[in-house]
């Protein structure tokens, strides 16, 4: 077994690297051109660098690898809310102005742009393209190519896109390859996210209506172009070999591979049979139960397969079932914590994953952004104190989730479930029945998508949920449960158009405005947000707003600990389990750098950093 390790401490001090480096002055290119954008402090590295510091140089260049993705497929534009895109089509034909490094959480670095200037209030951004800069047809990237793909993207794209967009005063070219970008209020860390949006070619898409899905192959500037295309089955990526940007510092030592291939099974079982056979070179196993137990076949006993494990140091995010508060079923706070009291985490864990992997705690667990459970105190508890009348019991107070017992049954926690839906205005009939004052019951329906999740099989999430609603019986609830196909889940999903449901939100060491997206006001009706559960919720948005504005890496820290209580104690979500690594089965001769960066495997990690050669 592969197994490569940071220290705690080595990362801590990268992070705090990046938050004392000049604590509180602006962005680091104070009005003046630079190679790099970084919200606090300097970028760790300077304008003459080689490579980055977590990438091989000189890896060797071919092969392939075969990735297997559960569900289908019918659109190639993962740009707009409409249709199932392949979401890799972002990821390895287009690009954009600038590049994220996964070991610094608050900095970018020039890709598409030679170099970035801002303003020292970041009140506007501009950016200068490289003159060598092309798309894969060999036609330049002009500026026009640049200013017409921020505003479809922030008029007709994907609402991801839109609050961004909504927040440009002006967008004016001010030279041959120069845009600038102003903006309607000052919020630090929108110079990196106008770095960030793909960069698509306006003669592709002009007259058509961008909003709606396609099939039709993008022409973009990234490394790959789209080689083969089986509508819902698979799609194949070649390694153009006149890619623009292979020499610059940024991209050396990444993109590898000539040929990256995904298939698409009915379901992450068929898959793994697949892994098994040898038909997909990478399997992530997300149960460490499972990592244990059902990796004994012959190609791992042989040798051809290895189990590396990966260590990371980001947020442990959101994962489990999300209630939807647009159902006046879930509105009471009270309610909420009694369907996470009826959850028996202790018994789940140990049952479907042997215990191993800990219990999300709070969305930034796992992280020097994460809530303590005990009282607010000092920062945190001035921004919160405003809003004290409105925040349920335990955001101030401190609050922390049940354990749960041995036993499938928790009978301590039933008990407190059932006082607590009786403050409610919820009590048992003779029947059996959980009812209201007005003779409701509490009846409603867990959707969940056949082809499983990013971070769980279909399998593993029926089962959670069969124990779960088992537990929910003995409070006189009835949960149906609806088993739906991924475009079905994806329709209803974008338009909230659900009780309760499978819910995963990947968090960043660095968050920001994608935070609106996530929790903000315009979620609950705007369909496409990640606000599943329909949280309305003012301190969260000022939380946010003091997030974006403050020049204090203090400040900063106290404000997203403040949000993090918001969000957990809002008691949205039953929370499951999480890992603090990522358990990656491969191909023996697919190999990456044993420097791993911060984000351990994150978008941008794999494949982007691995290399094939042949064993010794």
């Amino acid at each position: 077994m592969r197994f490569f390790k940071i220290s705690n401490e080595s990362a801590i001090l990268r992070i705090v690297a990046v938050f004392l480096g000049v604590a509180g002055m602006p962005l680091a290119s104070l009005a003046e051109p630079s190679h790099a954008l970084a919200i606090y402090g300097e970028p760790a590295l300077s304008a003459d660098f080689e490579s980055l510091p977590y990438a091989r140089a000189d890896a060797p260049k071919g092969g392939s690898i075969r990735f297997g993705e559960a569900g289908n497929f019918n659109s190639l534009k993962p740009w707009v809310l409409m249709g199932n895109p392949v979401w890799s089509v972002g990821v390895h034909v287009t690009e954009s102005l600038m590049y994220r490094s996964i070991d610094e959480p608050f900095t970018l670095y020039g890709l598409l742009a030679e170099s970035a200037e801002t303003a020292p209030d970041g009140s506007w951004v501009e950016f200068t393209l490289r003159p060598e800069a092309r798309f894969s047809d060999g036609s330049p990237v002009t500026v026009e190519d640049v200013m017409w793909s921020y505003e479809t993207l922030g008029t007709q794209g994907h609402p991801r896109y839109r609050g961004v967009w909504s927040k440009v005063a002006e967008m004016a070219q001010t030279g041959p390859r120069s845009v600038r970008f102003s903006f309607t209020e000052i919020d630090r860390e929108l110079p990196l996210l106008m770095g960030m949006r793909p960069i698509l070619k306006k003669a592709q898409w002009e007259g058509k209506d961008f909003s709606q899905s396609s099939l039709d192959v993008p022409i973009g500037t990234g490394p790959y172009v789209v080689d083969s295309v089986d509508p819902g089955r698979r799609i194949t990526f070649r390694r153009n070999p006149d890619y623009w940007g292979k020499d610059l510092p940024v991209m050396r030592g990444l993109n590898n591979l000539d040929e990256i291939r995904y298939d698409y099974f009915g379901d992450a079982s068929a898959m793994f049979e697949a892994f098994k056979a040898g038909e997909i070179d990478v399997w992530r196993e997300l149960v460490a139960a499972k990592w244990d137990r059902d990796f004994t076949f012959p190609a791992v006993s042989d040798g051809s397969v290895t189990k590396s494990e990966i260590p990371h140091h980001r947020p442990s995010g959101i994962m489990g079932l999300v209630m939807n508060t647009r159902n006046p079923l879930f509105g009471d706070w009270r309610v909420r914590q009694a369907m996470i009291e009826a959850f028996n985490f202790e018994f789940i864990n140990q049952t479907l994953t042997g215990g191993t992997d800990p219990r999300v705690t709070s969305y930034f667990a796992n992280s020097d952004l994460a809530m303590d459970h005990g009282p607010a105190s000092g920062r945190e508890a001035e921004l919160l104190a405003p809003f004290a009348a409105e925040l349920p019991y335990g955001t101030i107070e401190g609050y922390s989730l049940p354990e749960g017992g041995p036993r499938v049954l928790d009978r301590a926690g039933i008990r407190r479930a059932v006082a607590l839906l009786a403050e409610a205005g919820w009590t048992v009939h003779e029947d059996g029945i959980l009812r209201n004052g007005e003779d409701q019951p509490f009846r409603f329906e867990i959707l969940l998508n056949q082809s499983g999740s990013a971070m769980r099989t279909s399998s593993e999430t029926r089962q959670i949920v069969d124990i779960y609603t088992q537990s929910l019986r003995n409070l006189g609830m009835e949960a149906r449960i609806t088993l739906l196909d991924s475009a079905q889940f994806i329709e209803r999903t974008n338009n909230y158009q659900f009780d309760m449901t499978w819910y995963e939100r990947a968090l960043s060491l660095s968050p920001g405005n994608e935070q609106r997206l996530y929790w903000g006001h315009d979620g609950v009706t705007q369909p496409g947000t990640k606000n599943w559960m329909g949280m309305d919720s003012p301190a969260a948005e000022a939380m946010i707003t003091e997030m974006l504005t403050t020049d204090s890496p203090e400040n900063y820290r106290a404000a997203v600990r403040a949000l993090d209580r918001i969000l957990t104690a809002g008691r949205y979500v039953v929370p499951v389990s999480y890992s603090r690594i990522s358990r990656l089965a491969h191909l023996s001769d697919l190999h990456y750098p044993e420097r791993i960066p911060l984000y351990g495997d994150w978008p941008g990690f794999l494949p982007e950093l691995w290399w094939q050669e042949e064993k010794e």
